[in-house]
C-alpha cells in the first residue's frame, strides 16, 4: 500500500472530520432515536431511495481507524450514499487514529453534540461497546457496522450491519485447494487483535484447508496482527519472510497493503507465492509487473467491500427518518478477480488510475482518485 496516511487524515479533516456538510437526496426507515430495528412504513421523499423518510435528521460517521485509502474511499462511499437522501441535513465524521480511547470520545462526542443517527466502524470490538450502548440508550439510531461489537440488537445498539467473512474465508479455501492440490503453509494477516473480521475469515478459511490434512497455519495465532495498517503490514510481512523459508500462501483481508513486503521474496531468490486477498489496484498493477519473473505468483481477490458503509447508512438513514429498513443486514462481497480462471473477471489493473483505488466498488475509479488527491 503506498497510500500515505498523513495525506489521507487530512483529506479526512478537510472534507469532513467534524466538520457538519450539507447533503442531498434520501434512504429507509424503521424508527428514531433508541428504537432501532423495526421496518418503517412512514412516508418516503418523492424520487429518492425507499430507504429515505421524511424525518429532517442529523448523521455522524466514526472510524476507529480512517488512516489508510480503503477507509477513505469507504468514507466517501457513505458521504455519497447519505446524499441521496435530503432529509439528511448534516453529516459529522471523526477519526479515532487506531486510538481506542479516541474511538470512544468520539462516540461520546458525536452523542453530545446531538446526532440523530450514527454509523460507527468499531474497529477495537467489545471495547466500545458501552459507548455504543450509551449512544442507543440515549435516544440516537446507533449502528455499527462491519465488525462486530459483541452485545446485542435492540438492546445495546440499533442494528449490526455486518459482512459474510465466513464466506470470503471459503472462497479463499476453495480457490486455495484447487490451485494448490498438494497442500503447503498457510500465513494469515488481519486486522487489529481479536477484530471479528479475520476470526470469521478464518473459520471459514478452515473449514475448507482443515479437512484436507494438506495445510498448516504459520505465523502469529489466530493470524498476524496488523491493524489494517500499510506500515504495520510491511513490518510484519517482511518479518515472517525472513522468519519462514517456505510460505505457499498468503491469505490477507487487505491486499494492497501486501504490495510493500512482497519485493523480499524476489531479493531472497524466492518466488512469491499464491495470494488470496481482497482487491486494490495497486496490488493488480504489482501483480501485471512481477508475475513473469514469479511462477507460483498466482492471485486471488474478493471485493474489498467499500461498499459495506452504504449499507449502513441506509438502515441508520432508514430508522432515523421514517423510511423502509433494507431487507439485508449483512454485505456480500462476490470474488471478484481470479489470475488462473479469469473469472468472474482477471486481474485488471488500471496504471492510469492511482494505485489506491479498488475497482470492486460502486464508486468509479475516476471519482475514488479525486478523494485521495
Amino acid at each position: 500500500m503506498k497510500k500515505n496516511t498523513t495525506t489521507t487524515r487530512m483529506w479526512l479533516l478537510a472534507s469532513c472530520s467534524l466538520v457538519a456538510v450539507s447533503v442531498a437526496a434520501c434512504s429507509q426507515t424503521g424508527g428514531g432515536g433508541g428504537s432501532a430495528t423495526e421496518s418503517g412504513g412512514g412516508a418516503t421523499v418523492a424520487g429518492a431511495p425507499s430507504w429515505c423518510g421524511t424525518k429532517k435528521v442529523t448523521l455522524g460517521l466514526t472510524d476507529g481507524f480512517g488512516g489508510n485509502s480503503w477507509r477513505v474511499v469507504t468514507t466517501g462511499s457513505a458521504k455519497t450514499e447519505i446524499a441521496k437522501c435530503p432529509s439528511v441535513t448534516s453529516f459529522s465524521y471523526a477519526d479515532g487514529q487506531g486510538d481506542t480511547q479516541k474511538a470512544i470520545s468520539d462516540i461520546q462526542g458525536m452523542v453530545a453534540k446531538g446526532v440523530d443517527s450514527l454509523v460507527v466502524f468499531p474497529d477495537a470490538g467489545n471495547a466500545v461497546l458501552p459507548a455504543l450502548r450509551s449512544a442507543y440508550k440515549a435516544g440516537v439510531v446507533t449502528v455499527p457496522y462491519r465488525v462486530n461489537p459483541g452485545g446485542q440488537a435492540k438492546k445495546d445498539y440499533s442494528v449490526w450491519v455486518g459482512a459474510d467473512f465466513v464466506t470470503d474465508g471459503r472462497n479463499w479455501g476453495d480457490w486455495i485447494v484447487k490451485n494448490l492440490p498438494s497442500g503447503g503453509n498457510v500465513l494469515f494477516l488481519s486486522g487489529p487483535p481479536g477484530n471479528s473480521q479475520g476470526l470469521d475469515e478464518l473459520k471459514g478459511l478452515k473449514s475448507v484447508l482443515d479437512p484436507t490434512g494438506k495445510f498448516t497455519f504459520i505465523g502469529q495465532k489466530p493470524f498476524e496482527v496488523t491493524n489494517w495498517d500499510p506500515s504495520k503490514t510491511q513490518q510484519v510481512l517482511s518479518a515472517a519472510i525472513a522468519k519462514n523459508p517456505k510460505i505457499d500462501v498468503i491469505v490477507s483481508d487487505f491486499g494492497p497493503s501486501l504490495v510493500g513486503a512482497l519485493p523480499e521474496f524476489e531479493k531472497s531468490g524466492r518466488s512469491i507465492p499464491m495470494i488470496a486477498t481482497s482487491d486494490g489496484n495497486v496490488l493488480s498493477c504489482f501483480y501485471e509487473q512481477h508475475k513473469a519473473k514469479n511462477p507460483k505468483f498466482k492471485l486471488m481477490t474478493v471485493a474489498t467491500g467499500n461498499d459495506n458503509a452504504r449499507l449502513a447508512v441506509q438502515w441508520a438513514v432508514a430508522l432515523a427518518t421514517g423510511g423502509k429498513t433494507p431487507q439485508d443486514e449483512a454485505f456480500k462481497a462476490p470474488v471478484y478477480e481470479d489470475s488462473v480462471s479469469s473469472k468472474p473477471h482477471p486481474v485488471t489493473c488500471e496504471k492510469s488510475l492511482p494505485g489506491d483505488i479498488y475497482l470492486s466498488a460502486e464508486m468509479s475509479g475516476q471519482d475514488q482518485a479525486k478523494l485521495l488527491k
